[in-house]
């Protein structure tokens, strides 16, 4: 599909839908929707936090910040790895729903450089995850306990993490089969919540 024509308001109804998009490369026009038969999920009271991670956050020096650089946190994201599926035309329409309060990020600085964080998008009681970036052990395991914490504080509901990874599966992530998944968006579309 290209992104000619396709603008910040198709995106959301995409995910509202159960499905959100992917290019090939940093450089490509077009990307493709996803929809997985398998949905990574984290419970937002399952997150499990190892004791070594609680001395960790104990004892860090790291800061973690909200929507203070979101632009910075996503260009890092399709930045960190070869092949990234973030392509420059999806990274502008990630800015401009966060530019809309559609989209957040969740930012880990050591003094004042960032080393760490992760971006989604929020409708109703829902956090849809989409990536996430490290330079430093812990950082973004950091970012993302943080996140769980805003999110129960705010009274979200559903927090997709897309696809299970090792990394997610060790904070307490799941997966469930897509229709399931999808049952629970429709749950957490119809919750009033703010992130911000």
């Amino acid at each position: 599909m290209s992104q000619q024509g396709f603008g910040p308001d198709d995106l959301i109804d995409c995910y509202r839908r159960g499905v959100f998009p992917m290019s090939d490369s940093r450089e490509d026009d077009f990307f493709y929707l996803v929809e997985p038969k398998l949905r990574g999920i984290l419970p937002l009271d399952q997150l499990h936090v190892s004791r070594s991670m609680q001395k960790f956050r104990r004892k860090t020096t790291f800061t973690v910040t909200i929507n203070q650089d979101f632009q910075s946190v996503i260009r890092a994201c399709a930045e960190e790895r070869d092949g990234t599926w973030i392509s420059f035309g999806i990274e502008g329409l990630y800015t401009l729903l966060h530019w809309r309060g559609e989209a957040h990020s969740v930012e880990v600085w050591e003094g004042e450089t960032l080393v760490g964080g992760l971006y989604g998008v929020t409708q109703g009681g829902a956090f849809f995850g989409e990536s996430m970036f490290s330079l430093r052990a812990n950082v973004s395991k950091l970012a993302l306990i943080h996140l769980v914490e805003r999110l129960n504080a705010k009274g979200f509901v559903l927090l997709d993490t897309q696809f299970l990874t090792d990394h997610l599966t060790s904070l307490g992530a799941i997966e469930i089969p897509q229709a399931e998944y999808l049952e629970k968006l429709k749950y957490a579309l119809n919750i009033q919540a703010r992130f911000d």
